[in-house]
């Protein structure tokens, strides 16, 4: 059930200039970060899906919505990886939601955030 947010992300010049590429590349599942990570960054979670059921038969898909975070050292470059991951993602799934930009208050690092919907094919 994992959506392929990572191989869209690496097919990408855009995305693969800003957060490398590879096993390199700054695009982490949540809490896999570590601490000091090069900025920017993203990290993306699963915050809801459900399986596409039938009367009959074993689900062969699940819809799964993601949200995803852009940590950078300024607002500026947030906005860029979030661009360039949008036009990544948009190829293959559906941009749902634009959430707030803001300054995390312990890092003070920038954040842009969106969710994202995926149909996965199990």
């Amino acid at each position: 059930m994992t959506p392929p947010i990572v191989q869209a992300c690496l097919q990408s010049p855009a995305v693969t200039a800003l957060l490398g590429s590879g096993t390199d590349m700054r695009l982490y599942s949540f809490g896999e970060a570590e601490q000091g990570v090069t900025k920017p960054y993203a990290v993306w979670q699963v915050v809801n899906g459900s399986p596409e059921n039938y009367l009959a038969g074993r689900p062969d898909a699940d819809g799964i919505t993601l949200q995803v975070d852009i940590y950078a050292t300024t607002g500026q470059k947030a906005r860029q990886v979030r661009d360039a991951m949008r036009d990544a993602i948009e190829l293959e799934a559906y941009i749902t939601r634009w959430g707030a930009e803001g300054r995390d208050p312990a890092t003070n690092n920038f954040r842009a955030s969106f969710d994202v919907d995926w149909w996965v094919s199990r």
